[in-house]
């Protein structure tokens, strides 16, 4: 028999042993290094590669936490938002004990699976077990693809591998994920005891399919920029197949609480503050028509400001370099309008008696809600913050003396913050979910492929269900019907694409004399979509939902949908002196949107040049341009 455990299948199993009982290890009773495929199980495999892609502390935080939902703009942040980004984080992610550990474990299933089926020693099941590993290592290639761009199609088996294109990487993962659901039999079920070893869907074979399927709805999608012809073909023949339309078909797995383990949610590291990002926040301000009094409640009704009002003016001391439409004002209580999403994902700074509440990095910080403004000098008070029950969020970048003298913005207790039941480790880690196949048939309805579900229904399907995941589907009508715009000027109902102007008054007061005034904010230009001269269509109204529906957990894709679209609509980092690592954004350019202004990949680890430089030259080759966080891949926007 065949030898089949190579490099990076020990550490698949180590992984496995933590979260399998130790009686089927020890039943097995054997070397790793010598073992063969009549003493190991298929499943195993694929348990070790799902658990330990749910990523532990150590890599949650450096590529979960630190770059996708840096870049994707679900929380303030630095770092790839201006275009930086760390070697060590890159080069722990890429390696065995991670992604290139969790694909050998993807790939020792399919091995064995052949093996066993080859020597007539497989079960009833070995098949279809052979095509889950194959869909799952389809995602985590489409995972490590999107992080860096060109990967191998021939790698983690052992041996230095050749890199591939981004477009010959999605040309085969499509390829694998129709052949492997097509393959899938549905009559055949697995025992029981198996069904453990399956952590996302205990090995029910249509909701594998369906899986299948979707992800082939979104990687073609991925490509309808540069490949249109492509990504319909695609798109059409895989929609029109089974596809996730439920909430109990989500591909999710349940994260187990806080304590050190691949299973511990990964947002539970307490030092991680999950502020509030400018971009959610301007999507979500004046959104749906729903008041902040309905949302919240009666008792936080005295905490509410004018619909109209925007805030106090402090340009001395938050940056205004930037094309954020709210830059340079602190809102002093709650808006009136806002997307009720909102509050349901972030608690309120100085609601202590919230369930939702999060006390994270200590209570003395989380309870910190006055803070200073100091003079110009740096060393006086200019005036004291006190933050509790306001809702306010910032542009990153470098806000060079006005954020030494400001001592608010970044502050955990005077910041909305992510909401606690995302950071105690007791909800699910959502990696593909029904209102994600909503809002794709909706794009695809819109550029006039064939779905089977008109664009309307679609979008006001993915509305509607990820209103029921928050538990607030008795605002899903009224939400749907509202003509309000956000502060970018985008509206909720579909016939509603009325296009808002270029500018809105508010009303606001000067921090320095405290007059009250009227200024005319403008809506921001997203040079990045249609040269700026569109805000409310339809393919705009679709992202921006798609975006709001995929926080907290779908980071990854709220970053590839804009580095595809241009949309939503991001804010510049802010520019009050030059970025180093951004060096085309610049105070004579600020207001209008780039590539050059958003990071577009995380560059190669410099463990690959060490081990592999044959390998790395031929994706640097592939890549198309320098090895740079600043380098657009094959699918996204160039300019």
């Amino acid at each position: 028999m065949k030898l089949i455990i190579k490099k990076g299948m020990i550490s698949a199993l180590a992984t496995l042993a933590l979260f399998s009982s130790c009686k089927d290890f020890e039943a097995m009773n054997i070397d790793p290094n010598g073992a063969n495929s009549e003493q190991v199980q298929v499943e195993y495999f694929i348990n070790g590669s799902i658990v330990g892609a749910q990523q532990n502390p150590h890599i949650a935080e450096r590529v979960f936490v630190l770059y996708w939902k840096t870049a994707g703009r679900q929380q303030l942040g630095g770092g790839i938002s201006v275009g930086a980004y760390n070697d060590g984080w890159s080069s722990d992610y890429f390696g065995r004990d991670y992604m290139s550990g969790w694909l050998a474990g993807a790939n020792s299933a399919i091995t064995v699976a052949n093996e066993k089926m080859a020597a007539g020693t497989g079960t009833s099941y070995t098949n279809n077990m052979l095509q889950v590993a194959r869909i799952w290592r389809a995602y985590l290639m489409s995972e490590l693809s999107d992080t860096f761009g060109p990967i191998p199609l021939d790698g983690w088996q052992g041996e230095n591998p050749n890199y591939s294109s981004v477009e010959d990487v999605y040309n085969y993962l499509l390829t694998e994920l129709r052949e492997s659901g097509e393959a899938l039999d549905l009559s055949v079920t697995v025992p029981t005891d198996t069904r453990r070893f399956d952590p996302a869907y205990g090995f029910d074979f249509a909701k594998w399919q369906k899986y299948a399927n979707s992800m082939r709805m979104r990687l073609a999608m991925r490509m309808s920029e540069v490949d249109p012809a492509k990504a319909r073909s695609e798109f059409e023949a895989a929609v029109s197949k089974p596809h996730i339309t439920t909430a109990d078909e989500q591909f999710k797995v349940a994260e187990l609480g806080t304590a050190w383990s691949p299973l511990a949610g990964v947002m539970t590291r307490t030092w991680n503050a999950f502020i509030l990002s400018s971009t959610l926040n301007n999507l979500y301000l004046g959104l749906g028509g729903i008041n902040t009094s309905t949302s919240l409640g009666a008792s936080y009704a005295s905490y509410i400001k004018p619909e109209n009002y925007i805030g106090i003016h402090y340009p001395n001391h938050f940056a205004t370099m930037t094309n954020d439409p709210s830059a340079g004002y602190w809102l002093d209580g709650l808006p009136s309008v806002i997307d009720p999403r909102a509050y349901a994902s972030f608690a309120l700074p100085g609601d202590f008696s919230s369930s939702q509440f999060n006390f994270y990095p200590d209570e003395a910080t989380a309870r910190g809600t006055k803070r200073n403004l100091m003079s110009n000098d740096g060393t006086t008070v200019y005036k004291e913050i006190d933050a509790a029950f306001t809702w306010n969020a910032f542009a990153p970048g470098d806000w060079a003396a006005k954020g030494s003298r400001n001592q608010v913005r970044s502050w955990p207790g005077t910041m909305p913050r992510l909401a606690n039941k995302f950071r105690n480790g007791t909800n699910d880690r959502i990696f593909f979910a029904e209102w994600e196949s909503s809002f794709l048939i909706a794009e695809a309805a819109v550029r006039g492929w064939t779905v089977p579900v008109a664009a309307q229904a679609a979008y006001e399907a993915g509305v509607r269900s990820n209103f029921a995941y928050w538990n607030l589907s008795a605002h899903a009508d009224a939400y749907l019907s509202s003509t309000s715009y956000n502060r970018v000027g985008t509206s909720v109902s579909w016939a509603h694409t009325t296009e808002p102007g270029n500018t809105h008054a508010m009303q606001y007061v000067n921090g320095e004399t405290g007059v009250a005034g009227t200024v005319q904010i403008r809506y921001p230009s997203n040079t990045l979509y249609k040269d700026g001269a569109v805000r409310n269509d339809l393919l705009t109204k679709i992202i921006t939902q798609k975006y709001i529906a995929q926080n907290p957990y779908l980071p990854l894709e709220t970053w590839s949908d804009h580095r595809r679209l241009g949309l939503p609509f991001f804010e510049n980092p802010a520019v009050e002196q030059p970025i180093v690592t951004m060096p085309d954004l610049n105070a004579s350019n600020y207001m209008t949107s780039s590539v050059k202004f958003f990071p577009q990949r995380v560059n190669y680890p410099s463990t690959l040049i060490n081990n592999n430089r044959r390998g790395y030259v031929q994706a640097v080759e592939a890549l198309g341009g320098p090895d740079a966080v600043l380098t657009p891949l094959w699918w996204a926007k160039k300019q």
